[in-house]
């Protein structure tokens, strides 16, 4: 459950039943980790945030104001994810968007559910999904509202030891996986999937590619990935994932998971964190 909860800059856990992002899933959304009053990858959010507004043709996002309302849902809680939403708003029935859309603004604050350190220090188990990512270069690489497709590849599996899934496209590609960018040293060089055509890229994605130069951005199929010499995720809020084992194949946890480990220990998030 929220600890609090603004729409609109009101106190509130209600939106219209015609609300754009309810009808249609007509918006966007951006899930921030808050370290007491800190958010160290806030500016990359809103970088997104404002891109992805001008790509769905929504009003640009006030950043001061998103700032200053994150800060009062999150207030008193040491650790916390503050997630944002905003969709287009109240609208008449049908698909066609209004030309002066009065957008929603929803921000709600989370206490962040505690990763172990266990699995920071010894990697996790992931699995295969079934079910393919579909390619829509229009929307790929944004963090729209529409999540099914995530939803239904999280549903694939109950067991409490794997902790995440790998999502491939309609062609086989590696993409991700399902609350995470996924990250290889393949051959000795760190690759990571183009979004270009589906899946989200991610702001933990950015901050390891701007601190690793060196990385490449590109296709990588699921032969190369199981052949890797080492593969983590990447997650804002819940920073640099090692993988463990991905079915059979278990990977051993190399240099760069722990170095970008150490980094974002740097940037003020704890090696302890939720998200």
């Amino acid at each position: 459950m929220a600890s609090c909860i603004l729409v609109n800059g009101v106190s509130s856990g209600e939106v219209s039943a015609l609300d754009r992002g309810l009808a249609y899933g007509d918006g966007l959304f951006e899930s921030i980790r808050f370290v007491g009053g800190v958010a160290p990858l806030w500016s990359r959010h809103m970088q997104r945030l404002t891109e992805s507004c001008e790509r769905l043709r929504l009003p640009t996002a006030n950043v001061a104001q998103l700032w200053d309302e994150a800060l009062h849902v999150s207030r008193g809680l040491a650790q916390s994810v503050v997630r944002i939403s905003l969709t287009r708003g109240v609208g008449e029935r049908g698909y066609a968007p209004s030309m002066s859309p009065q957008p929603t603004r929803i921000v709600a604050a989370f206490a962040a559910p505690v990763v172990s350190r266990e699995l920071y220090a010894k990697g996790m188990r992931v699995r295969l999904c079934d079910i393919r990512l579909a390619e829509q270069p229009l929307l790929a690489g944004m963090k729209h509202l529409n999540r099914l497709e995530q939803v239904l590849a999280r549903a694939e599996w109950t067991d409490p030891s794997i902790s995440e899934g790998v999502l491939c496209d309609i062609h086989g590609q590696v993409i991700s996986a399902t609350m995470a960018n996924l990250f290889a040293r393949i051959d000795g060089v760190l690759l990571t999937p183009s979004v270009d055509r589906c899946g989200v890229a991610g702001v933990g994605r950015a901050e390891v590619l701007a601190v690793c130069p060196q990385a490449r951005v590109g296709k990588v199929t699921l032969d190369a990935l199981l052949n890797a010499d080492e593969v983590f995720l990447s997650s804002s809020g819940r920073g640099i994932l090692p993988v463990h084992s991905l079915g059979e194949r278990v990977f051993a946890i190399g240099a760069v998971t722990r170095q970008l480990q150490q980094h974002w220990h740097n940037l003020g998030f704890s090696m302890e964190q939720g998200g």
